[in-house]
């Protein structure tokens, strides 16, 4: 029989939201795309045959809040922000990454060139209002705010450019002729409105002049992103310890809230208490960066074992870890295992115990499931396989195996 695929992933528990799976299938891979996804598929009819009995098998995760372009450290920071794609992605089960902001339009192509292009993680792109991106004190300059050059560069490479961002905008200084409370805001939709795209709003409320009820009710539009959604500083819980309507009332809206773990933005106090009232992320998403990778955040799957532990199903996880965000970016075509998709995949398993996961104030709760990537697939291609389920074991291994190699490998 002549093998027709290239790959076949076998006996794992499929949960694809987007076409309603959730049991066991085999999912057959033809070069970049997926062939097949059937309760059985003929292992003969495939060059390769991973079998992932006992493991969860899901489309490669969507990290939509990172930061991957290099820049400049921080005053007082011995490094940049930006953590390198490759090297945190595919371990997590992530296979498409999206960069909020870190360049803006003076900086895009730089970005495009020494990143987008050289990287396998899939990574598309906020572009900043900020003409000079971040971090700087260049942020806190109206004269930076760019809103044509901004929406210039989405117009020009819509097919890396999601939408606009704006963020970390004069959180505590008088404001001025110059510093206007709404200046960033009011710039991101400008520039959002000439492109057609959305805005991510990295926000910081300032009352009276500057309210948080003001920027998810006024100011945010339909399918703009408030991210951060539990950080400390928004009225999220009133002191009756009820939700504040004003969230309901937004995403009736059509607002989109985003999680946006980072290094300050996950507060337990705020997300435990809503999410038991019916008010949870519509996305999950890290804000990874080189202050969070070793701290509270960890990663995607870290991230994600939280949600799960606070109360949300494993379905409703994965769904906001690969539909929803795809969905929010404008890339529909992501985040799924359907027939002809391109064959992102991540296989997870579940861990069972006692386990303890921290918040950006350094709280913790007590979880029993914990979710572990042990393989992800980018493009058709076995791209990380922690636990080696994609290998042979070295007493069978192939002749290639056994053969001392003429010269020292790179």
């Amino acid at each position: 029989m002549t093998p027709i695929y290239d790959l076949l992933l076998q006996n794992g528990h499929v949960i694809d939201p987007r076409n309603n799976r959730d049991g066991k299938y085999d999912v057959a891979i033809t070069g970049d795309k997926i062939a097949a996804v059937e309760p059985t598929i003929d292992p003969n009819l495939a060059r390769r045959v991973v079998n992932l009995q006992g493991h969860l098998v899901t489309p490669g995760l969507i990290d939509i809040h990172v930061h991957v372009y290099h820049t400049r450290a921080p005053e007082g920071s011995p490094e940049g922000l930006s953590v390198v794609a490759d090297a945190h992605s595919f371990r997590s089960g992530v296979t498409t990454m999206v960069d909020t902001g870190t360049a803006g339009g003076r900086h895009f192509l730089h970005f495009k060139t020494t990143v987008i292009d050289r990287q396998k993680t899939r990574i598309f792109a906020y572009i900043n209002v900020v003409n000079q991106g971040m971090l700087g004190d260049f942020e806190q300059d109206p004269t930076n705010f760019d809103a044509e050059l901004a929406a210039s560069v989405v117009l020009a490479h819509p097919e890396i450019c999601v939408g606009i961002k704006t963020a970390h905008y004069w959180t505590r200084l008088p404001w001025d002729n110059l510093h206007t409370p709404w200046a960033a805001v009011d710039q991101a939709i400008r520039a959002a409105e000439l492109c057609k795209r959305h805005v991510m709003y990295d926000f910081w409320p300032r009352l009276p002049e500057r309210s948080y009820e003001d920027l998810i009710l006024k100011k945010a539009r339909p399918g703009d992103i408030h991210t951060h959604v539990y950080a400390q500083q928004f009225p999220i819980i009133l002191e009756s310890g009820g939700v504040n309507p004003a969230l309901f009332e937004a995403r009736t809206r059509g607002v989109i809230f985003d999680l946006g773990h980072g290094a300050g933005s996950f507060w337990y106090r705020n997300a435990a208490r809503a999410m038991d009232q019916g008010f949870s992320p519509d996305s999950i998403s890290t804000d990874l960066h080189t202050g969070n990778i070793h701290g509270v955040v960890l990663d995607m799957i870290t991230t994600m074992s939280k949600l799960l532990n606070l109360g949300m199903s494993l379905t409703e996880v994965i769904r906001r870890s690969t539909v929803t965000p795809a969905d929010e970016i404008g890339h529909a075509e992501l985040g799924s295992l359907s027939i002809g998709a391109c064959a992102d995949v991540a296989v997870l398993t579940m861990h069972t115990g006692d386990f303890g996961f921290v918040d950006c104030g350094r709280a913790r709760i007590r979880g029993s499931r914990k979710l572990e990537c042990l393989l992800t697939v980018r493009a058709g291609e076995i791209v990380f396989d922690g636990d080696g389920l994609g290998a042979p074991d070295w007493t069978s291994a192939p002749p290639a195996y056994w053969v001392e190699p003429d010269v020292q490998p790179a």
